[in-house]
């Protein structure tokens, strides 16, 4: 009996910091190589440094760390014509990629049959989509919210990711700023904060709300 034969697909997986994208994509790769298929993590400006793909839950893989200018698709294509086996890409931090490499990615998938798992933020630090994940929405095969929900200072479903400097939240920079970076003693420490709509539009970090909340007076009782 004829039957239709697998189909590889690009399918990004997309949320907010805090919400386990590269725990995932760590499963993800073990998942698939318990299983004998072999494939490649490719990482941008992870946390942890260059050429490794980090969990907060303190899990490393050894990566490809993608530059700009990197053709993914001659890195794969170079690698196969070694002799080299590739089943599935890992591609985290990919809101950081450009556009033009989600279309790289896009043709090993259906040129090669390369499945592809992409992992990423969707917007930036002025809730604006980041280039490389609005092309993922455009030409993924499957799109998907992560379900383990980030949470905001006050308990609320956290969808905004801010970025904040010593602490106060700040609309001023470039789009593309790691985390947790301490430029100088004058510029602060830069660092981000996942926070609910209403506190993000608010400007209210947890910083800022724990100064807002406490107030220097006694309570006016009575006796």
């Amino acid at each position: 009996m004829w039957q239709h034969a697998r189909v590889a697909e690009m399918i990004f997986y997309a949320g907010t910091m805090d919400c386990g994208k590269s725990t995932l994509a760590l499963q993800t790769d073990h998942n698939h190589s318990s299983r004998g298929r072999a494939g490649l993590i490719f990482t941008r400006m992870d946390r942890a440094g260059s050429s490794v793909l980090s969990s907060r839950l303190g899990l490393e893989r050894s990566a490809i760390e993608v530059s700009p200018d990197m053709d993914l698709r001659k890195v794969v294509v170079e690698r196969l014509s070694s002799g080299m086996r590739i089943d599935y890409l890992i591609c985290d931090e990919a809101q950081f990629y450009e556009p033009v490499q989600i279309e790289q990615l896009s043709r090993l998938v259906d040129d090669l049959q390369i499945d592809v798992y992409a992992f990423g933020i969707m917007t930036d630090f002025r809730t604006k989509l980041f280039p490389g994940s609005a092309r993922l929405v455009e030409l993924a095969d499957r799109f998907h919210i992560l379900q383990v929900e980030a949470l905001c200072w006050c308990g609320v479903r956290a969808i905004h990711n801010a970025r904040t400097i010593d602490g106060i939240m700040t609309l001023e920079g470039d789009q593309v700023l790691v985390g947790d970076v301490a430029d100088s003693p004058a510029a602060g420490v830069v660092a981000y904060e996942v926070l609910c709509r209403k506190h993000y539009s608010a400007h209210l970090t947890a910083k800022v709300a724990e100064a807002t909340h406490m107030s220097a007076q006694p309570l006016p009782f009575s006796n």
